[in-house]
């Protein structure tokens, strides 16, 4: 994909069809172990669009009270969350270039009318590794910002079994989802998409 800005690189359909639904079941099985939920704002306690999980050493939470962060255990269970599947560490071995694996894949699942506002992954003490993201499901409406808040932006469609790969000077571009396409894919039986975000969350140091 040409005009996208520098340290962003689209892989269109790295998954075929039978990979996609090996990752769907492989979610399905974290979720059975930590089961989603719909996180809240900093401050407000609004709920997100989303639902959400996690799998890793740690996962990616936020409510009113203690804002965004990452912790090791499901914020409702209070259980470690389940790990990452190895078709998962493979994507990070094959895209990411970076010398030490991810902690953390947040698993967010997006309804017919869900969207995320432009936003920065500025949670991580690592900055040099990438955030590795797949789609699956419904094509979704992927917009792609700056570095810094009310910049141009650009739009790219993407569709299941895309990975998009966030890294170099485009680590902290604002991105975000403005719609989904329902029906466009039959990957999940009862539609909507599926994001899974690979993240670095400590220094490759530690």
């Amino acid at each position: 994909m040409t005009g996208l800005p520098e340290g962003i690189v689209h892989y269109p359909d790295h998954f075929d069809r039978p990979a996609q639904e090996a990752l769907v079941e492989a979610v399905r099985n974290v979720v059975r172990a930590a089961p989603l939920f719909v996180p809240t704002m900093p401050r407000t306690g609004k709920p997100m669009h989303v639902r959400m999980s996690n799998c890793g050493s740690l996962g990616w939470v936020t409510d009113k009270d203690n804002g965004y962060r990452y912790q090791p255990t499901h914020p409702q269970t209070g259980r470690n969350w389940p790990p990452i599947p190895p078709a998962l560490l493979q994507l990070w071995e094959d895209v990411a270039s970076f010398g030490a694996p991810p902690e953390a894949c947040l698993i967010n699942f997006y309804g017919d009318t869900a969207k995320m506002g432009l936003h920065q992954d500025r949670d991580e003490e690592e900055f040099s590794a990438p955030v590795v993201s797949v789609s699956l499901g419904d094509d979704c409406l992927f917009r792609i910002g700056g570095t810094t808040r009310g910049g141009p932006t650009r739009s790219i469609r993407l569709r299941s079994g895309d990975v998009i790969v966030l890294g170099g000077a485009a680590r902290l571009c604002f991105h975000g989802v403005d719609r989904i396409y329902p029906g466009t894919s039959t990957l999940l039986k009862d539609g909507g998409r599926i994001n899974l975000t690979l993240r670095r969350v400590s220094s490759a140091g530690k």
